[in-house]
């Protein structure tokens, strides 16, 4: 693109966590509760261009194309968690190259740690903070990740990583594989354009409202209402395999990701601690039989969630230091769910395990 207007407030957030403060490590405002910033660049990528309707003027529309760009993603957080397994699941994989993030970061940026010499080996950069520079050389909010950035420009395209993966089944068709599942299936996306919201804002966001609740009144109420959510959906999956029934869909992405950081993380750090995931029958498995599909475990690294949350955020955890544990052998253990639904791929197939 060869025009870039000021975001319209659409920059992320100063961190992946939280957007309100410029001070390293520091997620917590005394006495509030904690507010997510929402703001991104909602750029989008998709089919035509020409026939899209934008959002907003400002909005840049891209094409389509195979090679063209490169997912920015860090195993470690479950906002780029998702990006990791959608794609994955559409098999993506040839036509959205991966740049992965190492699970800790200083308060400039993301850093490509785990390449050799610290370096993308294709964008050529040590910062995710540079391909944002790249194309605002004053930008003015933070650096996140998932980001799709254009590869020979340098620049990024967008980080809402909400509308991302909604693309990704919309737009990035012509380049799904063979046997991709409909994870955005059109008749029921009104139904889960509503759960997906609820599950946001009680359960993805709702942990971290009780984890960076900086007043004991914002804790206790943040508390209750997460774990009422999980009340919620431990009752829906009592009699149905997935969120939205038979089949694996974009609904059941978003849960899982939160699902999978809660007993290392979010049970302790967090202070989520009425009860553990694993107390919960039907989340507990319903989780373990996501974990176990391709495409959902193998994208999961419980050491590097731990280093992210352990580490980085310092009000939070002072010391710095990472526990041993939890246990998490218990995530390959047999969950019986296969009763609920034979067909948890839909009309499609499972990726390729080894892909």
């Amino acid at each position: 693109m060869s025009e870039n207007p000021t975001p319209r407030e659409h920059g992320g957030t100063q961190s992946d966590e939280n957007p309100e403060h410029s001070t390293p490590g520091v997620y917590v405002s005394e006495g509030k509760a904690f507010t997510r910033d929402m703001n991104y660049i909602d750029d989008r990528i998709v089919a035509d261009p020409q026939a899209a309707e934008k959002s907003h003027a400002d909005q840049q529309l891209w094409p389509v194309e195979a090679g063209r760009y490169r997912l920015a993603a860090a195993r470690a957080c479950p906002w780029a968690n998702r990006t990791l397994i959608v794609r994955r699941l559409l098999g993506l994989e040839d036509a959205l190259s991966l740049a992965l993030a190492g699970p800790t970061h200083d308060e400039r940026s993301w850093t490509f740690d785990l390449d050799p010499g610290g370096v993308d080996p294709v964008l050529g950069i040590e910062r995710l903070q540079q391909a944002y520079f790249a194309r605002y050389p004053d930008y003015p909010r933070g650096i996140t990740v998932p980001a799709i950035v254009e590869i020979d420009s340098g620049q990024v395209v967008t980080n809402d990583f909400n509308q991302m993966t909604l693309d990704f089944s919309t737009e990035w068709t012509a380049y799904h594989r063979a046997g991709a599942p409909d994870l955005y299936p059109e008749a029921q996306r009104e139904e889960m354009d509503e759960l997906m919201r609820w599950v946001f804002t009680e359960v993805n966001n709702g942990v971290y409202r009780c984890g960076f609740a900086g007043s004991q009144e914002a804790y206790d109420e943040a508390f209750e209402r997460l774990f009422s959510a999980l009340d919620t959906l431990e009752a829906r999956l009592q009699d149905q395999r997935f969120l939205m029934g038979a089949a694996i869909t974009e609904a059941d992405v978003r849960l899982f990701t939160t699902l999978a950081r809660f007993d290392v993380v979010y049970y302790s750090h967090f202070k989520c601690n009425r009860q553990q995931l694993r107390d919960f029958p039907n989340l507990w498995a319903y989780a373990r039989d996501l974990f176990q599909m391709p495409g959902f475990g193998d994208t999961v690294d419980f050491q590097q969630i731990k280093d992210h949350y352990y580490i980085v955020q310092t009000s939070v955890n002072p010391t710095g230091i990472v526990p041993l544990g939890p246990d998490t052998s218990g995530w390959h253990t047999a969950h019986g769910r296969e009763s609920l639904s034979d067909r948890p791929w839909g009309e499609g197939t499972a990726p390729d395990p080894t892909s």
